[in-house]
């Protein structure tokens, strides 16, 4: 005899034992000795008895279970498991592939902020689509996460969790789980960002013009060349001005350095532009200590305004480029355009890159790669600025560079 509301909602539990209360077509409700009561199914697939939860009552009512019990025959019918069906779903929701792409992408980010973005997820994102399947979330709902942040004010936590979740689900797309990214489609759906950042501009045209006046700089050889290594090397500015010859291998076409911020040893591998362009001023700084010096003395690195003062004399404004910028440009073309594996990218902007089991890579890690990774991106900015073809576009006209580890929001020198 079918199961009833009344009869559902009034069992008492057995002392000892679990009970079983039957109502139709493998569909039963299991009462636990202390009064937990649970919806399942009996069904057999593949020639063996099987169960199949449906959930815990009162949440699911006799009329759901009934429902949910009816759309798991019909996968039956269509000669699915229902039971591998629900494990397959639950891998490709929402959640699932963010913790997935959290823990291959993240390894080399500053625990702190690691910790921040996956609370962001946890704290705005997984309550409302966590458990969505990721192909059938759209545009509208990704919106809908992002405006509960923006009503709040936090106008900078909605941009960083629409990027967010952006690369989650751009992940989606390379593994398989869906077929594009609705988050794509919300660019200008939000108010700027607040605060400053560093202006870094990477739409092609506008970073092309940039790089031409810098290479058509009249002033000294020395701001010269140390304006044409910036976007070659993307480095800190303060580390570059700082630059020894001591430290440079020319013919091994590596500079070798301890970076100023972590103070971790690190490995720059020069492309044959950047070994060219030092090799154009060796004969005019080699003998001394510094690759840039100052102009008033040797025994002085170039002083931290030189760069930005050239590029303002050039017309390149603060909101275009800074010295900094260059990182930002560099990490944001690299991945987007020339799709460099990001841990790559992370070593080479001397970030705090670690393994999975936590302990930090050595300087070597992966040189042959960057070594590979840093001629492309020379060739990639030769052909913006002397173009046999049309570059490829990136996803924003300007992107803000918060440089992963939020080094400052001022220009660093």
């Amino acid at each position: 005899m079918p199961l009833s509301d009344l009869r559902v909602k009034t069992v008492k539990p057995a002392a000892a034992k679990r009970i079983k209360l039957f109502d139709e077509r493998g569909l039963y409700l299991e009462v636990s000795p202390t009064g937990g009561k649970w919806w399942r199914l009996k069904y057999v697939y593949g020639g063996k008895e099987r169960r199949l939860s449906l959930g815990v009552y009162p949440d699911v009512g006799l009329k759901d279970a009934r429902e949910r019990r009816d759309a798991a025959r019909k996968l039956l019918a269509d000669g699915i498991d229902p039971g591998q069906h629900r494990k397959e779903k639950a891998a490709n929701n929402f959640e699932a592939v963010a913790r997935e792409w959290f823990a291959k992408f993240t390894t080399g980010w500053a625990p702190g902020h690691q910790l921040r973005a996956l609370r962001r997820f946890e704290r705005e994102v997984f309550p409302l689509v966590g458990n969505r399947a990721i192909a059938d979330i759209k545009p509208p709902e990704v919106l809908g996460v992002i405006r509960r942040i923006e009503t709040r004010g936090a106008i900078d936590t909605a941009h960083r969790v629409l990027g967010a979740c952006s690369q989650v689900f751009r992940y989606g797309v390379a593994t398989g789980r869906c077929e594009s990214d609705p988050s794509r489609d919300l660019r200008g759906a939000l108010p700027p960002k607040n605060g400053s950042h560093f202006a870094a501009t990477t739409e092609p045209a506008a970073l092309a013009g940039i790089l031409r006046a810098m290479d058509g700089y009249e002033g000294t050889l020395t701001v010269s060349c140390a304006l044409r290594l910036a976007p070659l090397l993307f480095v800190r500015p303060g580390e570059l001005r700082h630059a020894e010859w001591k430290d440079v291998d020319l013919d091994g076409a590596e500079w070798r350095y301890m970076v100023t911020k972590t103070k971790t040893p690190h490995i720059v591998p020069l492309s044959t532009q950047a070994v060219a362009i030092l090799r154009e001023l060796h004969p005019l700084t080699g003998g001394g200590r510094y690759v840039f010096p100052g102009a008033r003395s040797a025994a002085r690195p170039m002083s931290d305004n030189t760069i930005l003062a050239a590029m303002r004399r050039m017309g390149i404004g603060k909101e275009e480029m800074t010295g900094h910028g260059f990182r930002a440009v560099a990490r944001t073309i690299l991945d987007e355009v020339l799709h460099i594996r990001p841990d790559f990218i992370e070593h080479q902007l001397a970030h705090a890159v670690r393994d999975p089991n936590g302990r930090a890579y050595i300087r070597t890690a992966h040189l042959a790669e960057r070594r590979a990774m840093m001629q492309k991106w020379a060739d990639y900015l030769d052909g913006l600025v002397w173009p046999a073809t049309p570059a490829p576009l990136v996803n924003d006209s300007h992107s803000k560079g918060d440089d992963s580890n939020a080094e400052h929001a001022t220009e660093q020198h």
